[in-house]
């Protein structure tokens, strides 16, 4: 090809997704296909959403609104605070690119966990920026770490709390202790896609925190809990001179009008989405015991996913799995190998998962 493609192009490697279903049913012969790989909501979406959905349908040759007016105003109400203070894309994976874009130059620097949501890296590798990854400690971020890995070259920081794929989180004291010596140069982006499954009591309270530092932008989703992932769409929250910053970059009609209308129901449906963290909850409690029972460590989560490790070679636990129709995120896929991250599924589906997890391993460790 004669057409010169950019070298940071080049650099990226292409962003593996959780297998598709379709893909494992032909893949397999198999009719039956559970996923359990992106961390979608199994419990589907809110009837008022759905309901809404179909009354929509007569409006798919207009335009939506390219300043999400409804939206902006439910979730300002919701949340007490300026709706010049909220900015939408097409998920929130969108707007991590769009910050990148708005912050970072050429042989600037951006820090991130070594193993957390990779479209960090992938997005300041495209802007010809050095992503700098911390290691983690004990299977947690190290904020110090981090915090101490900050040059003159930092532009952004990103605390995904919980991170993923992990499914911890660090708290607000461990927060505290280093919001203090971030410059106020330098962007805080706090990615809380799965705040919703958050139990803890010591999470932070990224709201209030936004108060105190003008350089945060908080980052959530109504792909995860409310059950909307193919309708695309995420928000953030920041001040109001960077969401004009923002909006300036976004396209001016990424949220599409399904999305938008579909976004507000699911706000308004608190029975739903109470629903969802009281099921989540159980399920993870129920999927944590029966890892001790099989004497299989796995991380404690707060989100819809846990990590637990196999005790060896993840990659025939995942075909293993793959070959009886339950698909999972294997860990040499995301830098820990031995090590699986299952979402968490019906009661049925989690049942079903840990007799085959048991039954791969043993396959496994007889060969």
């Amino acid at each position: 090809m004669e057409c010169k493609v950019r070298e940071e192009v080049k650099k990226l490697e292409k962003y593996v997704a959780g297998k598709p279903i379709d893909e494992v049913k032909r893949e397999f012969g198999i009719d039956e296909v559970v996923k359990l790989a992106s961390n979608e909501n199994p419990l589907g979406t809110s009837n008022k959403v759905k309901k809404l959905m179909l009354e929509l349908v007569n409006e798919m040759n207009m335009y939506p609104d390219s300043a999400s007016y409804d939206f902006k105003k439910a979730l300002s109400d919701k949340l007490k605070i300026n709706r010049d203070m909220i900015f939408c894309g097409a998920g929130s994976d969108s707007l991590i690119n769009v910050i990148c874009e708005v912050f970072l130059d050429k042989d600037d620097e951006s820090i991130m966990p070594e193993i957390t949501f990779p479209r960090y890296d992938s997005n300041t590798v495209l802007m010809g920026a050095k992503p700098v990854k911390i290691s983690l400690k004990n299977n947690r971020l190290d904020l110090e770490m981090m915090i101490n890995a900050i040059t003159d070259k930092t532009k952004i920081i990103w605390f995904c709390n919980p991170n993923n794929p992990t499914g911890d989180i660090f708290t607000a004291d461990e927060l505290n202790k280093v919001l203090c010596k971030i410059p106020k140069n330098i962007v805080i982006v706090m990615d809380e896609a799965y705040y919703e499954y958050v139990t803890s009591e010591d999470y932070p309270n990224s709201l209030e925190l936004l108060k105190s530092y003008p350089n945060m932008i908080i980052l959530r989703t109504f792909s995860k809990a409310y059950g909307l992932a193919a309708l695309r769409f995420g928000y953030g929250i920041a001040s109001e001179e960077i969401v004009d910053y923002m909006n300036r970059v976004i396209n001016a009609f990424d949220v599409n009008l399904f999305a938008q209308k579909a976004a507000v129901a699911a706000l308004e449906d608190e029975d739903f989405i109470n629903k969802v963290k009281l099921f989540n909850k159980k399920q993870r409690e129920y999927l944590e015991k029966q890892f001790s029972e099989m004497e299989l460590n796995y991380i404690k989560s707060q989100a819809n996913f846990i990590m637990v490790n196999v005790k060896g070679d993840d990659k025939p636990i995942h075909e293993y799995l793959l070959r009886h129709g339950y698909i999972i995120r294997p860990g040499y896929l995301l830098g820990m190998p031995s090590w699986i991250r299952v979402t968490i599924g019906t009661q049925e589906q989690n049942i079903e998962f840990c007799k085959l997890l048991n039954n791969a391993i043993e396959e496994r460790d007889k060969k």
